[in-house]
């Protein structure tokens, strides 16, 4: 007969660890989404309205290609603040840190460096 000796879900405390990380990620998370958000919203500082048109059409295209980037970037950290926000709603379901593809614990150091992940690195590399 076999005695099953490994854990299946962390305790209260390490749970507790883990959100108040995972809150500090989320605020910093949201700082940045809202910087992101001001720096699209607000106009070019250094417009080239007193320069020659020639150089009008270059700078245009210039700032299309930024704003598409800092688009990319914002829709990167909502995804990102979104995979938080979920783990927080697993820590209070009790079911943070358990894989979901092997049922395993994933080892808190993985959790300390990916907060929001469901994957241990064994069903990480299976992928």
């Amino acid at each position: 007969m076999k005695v099953e000796n490994e854990k299946t879900r962390y305790s209260e405390s390490d749970l507790q660890e883990f959100k108040a990380l995972i809150l500090d990620k989320l605020r910093i998370a949201k700082e940045e989404l809202n910087s992101l958000a001001t720096s699209l919203s607000s106009p070019n500082a250094n417009g080239t309205d007193d320069t020659a048109g020639t150089y009008k059409t270059l700078e245009d295209g210039s700032a299309t290609l930024e704003k598409e980037q800092i688009n990319q970037l914002a829709a990167r950290q909502k995804k990102f603040i979104d995979q938080l926000e979920a783990a927080l709603v697993r820590i209070e379901n009790k079911t943070y840190g358990i894989c979901r593809e092997t049922g395993k614990l994933i080892p808190k150091e993985r959790l300390r460096a990916v907060p929001h992940t469901t994957l241990t690195m064994e069903a990480k590399l299976k992928q």
